[in-house]
């Protein structure tokens, strides 16, 4: 049975191989249905005075100081004092980094090292001028990197609330227990849309369905951030929010990275 086996199965691969693949003749087009997309209709708020600050600050700045905006260090891989030589433009914590190499230091310790940091950011003597560092974190179902601080469900079990005023709260929430650790900005929320259950990361999504994604989007960012145009906005008990990953996170076929199929 085995002989035979093997011999239908050289044959099966030659056949194969003798058929001819059929190969497109025009190439792909890298416009993917541009009529189906929404028209964006949101106009970005500018102030003329920030904006003509922001030109002043950058005329003064050294190359060198405008590629370290560019560049996020890992805490595990910076001390505060090499911000006072290299003036980098933010730093995170990554999986497991925490004050001095101990992910379970107390939020006091998180504190201490983030006004480190940040006046290490501050020193300069070179008539350039001082950009503060900020601190950015995975706060996506509460400062989850401090301890002590609560610990909400991940996405996947928030979607099934499907109670976005309970989101802003949490969000809130979040900010406050972010920012009394002297952390500036979260990583969150993430709006992956997930299309295959084997993705390792699909907790991280509140739902396959995206109208669960744009009725929450808004409701995190306010809760993180505070409306805008009111005093809430950006105070001392909120932070800065970050929607992510990329476009299309989540549909990438059970594969943490790689293409995503939009019909």
């Amino acid at each position: 049975m085995t002989a035979s086996f093997s011999t239908f199965t050289i044959a099966l691969l030659l056949q194969s191989a003798a058929t001819p693949v059929a190969v497109p003749t025009a190439p792909l087009s890298p416009v993917a249905h541009p009529d189906i997309w929404p028209t964006a209709n949101a106009r970005p708020v500018r102030d003329l005075k920030v904006e003509a600050r922001i030109d002043a600050i950058l005329k003064r700045m050294s190359v060198e100081d405008k590629i370290g905006q560019l560049i996020q260090v890992d805490i595990a891989s910076i001390e505060p004092s090499d911000l006072r030589t290299y003036k980098l433009g933010s730093i995170l914590n990554g999986g497991n980094a925490g004050p001095h190499g101990n992910d379970l230091a107390p939020p006091v310790e998180w504190l201490k090292l983030a006004d480190d940091f940040y006046d290490a950011s501050m020193a300069r003597s070179d008539g350039r001028p001082a950009i503060p560092v900020i601190w950015g974190t995975d706060a996506v179902h509460g400062n989850n990197n401090i301890p002590g601080a609560t610990l909400f469900p991940h996405n996947i079990g928030l979607g099934a609330a499907r109670d976005r005023d309970l989101m802003r709260e949490i969000g809130h929430v979040t900010a406050i227990e972010t920012a009394a650790a002297g952390i500036d900005w979260t990583f969150a929320p993430t709006l992956a849309v997930v299309r295959d259950d084997r993705w390792g990361r699909t907790y991280e999504s509140y739902s396959e369905e995206p109208t669960i994604q744009a009725d929450y989007a808004g409701a995190v960012i306010e809760g993180v951030q505070g409306k805008v145009g009111t005093k809430e906005f950006l105070a001392p008990d909120r932070v800065i929010a970050t929607t992510k990953h990329f476009l299309g996170d989540g549909g990438t076929g059970g594969r943490d990275q790689g293409d995503t199929k939009v019909p």
